[in-house]
């Protein structure tokens, strides 16, 4: 089965463009995490599997949590440039990632006071003129 897969590989290269995308993209997550998990170079320091479960859990939802707030941050921010008249481009919309360091204060002051504040609902929707059109 390992030969058959690849020689697929070896020989198409749309499928080596496919896996090598998907592969970047779980590299850049993994890298991304790491990156967020600054305490003890991100080494897991408990033997207990449960404690390890739990820190690797609340690793990923704060990754996630950082990734969807930075989202809706690129999101408004493209809204606001097409109202400006600004042209997107879809190459240079696809070229943007929401694993960005600059606007994460991993050491800054939070304020937590009003986290128990539901947010309103979210358009996700961009709808804005791509190209001119």
């Amino acid at each position: 089965m390992r030969t058959i897969v690849l020689l697929r590989y070896l020989s198409d290269p749309q499928l080596r463009e496919q896996i090598t995308r998907a592969t970047n993209k779980a590299e850049a997550y993994n890298g991304y995490t790491k990156w967020l998990h600054f305490g003890g170079d991100g080494y897991l320091r408990s033997r207990d599997p449960e404690l390890q479960e739990r820190a690797v859990k609340f690793l990923d939802l704060m990754a996630n949590s950082i990734i969807f707030s930075t989202t809706v941050d690129m999101t408004d921010t493209l809204r606001q440039m097409a109202t400006q008249g600004w042209e997107l481009s879809p190459d240079d919309i696809a070229a943007l990632s929401p694993h960005r360091g600059d606007n994460v204060l991993r050491f800054g002051d939070y304020d937590t006071a009003t986290l128990h504040i539901p947010s309103g609902p979210y358009d996700s929707a961009l709808r804005v003129p791509v190209d001119g059109s």
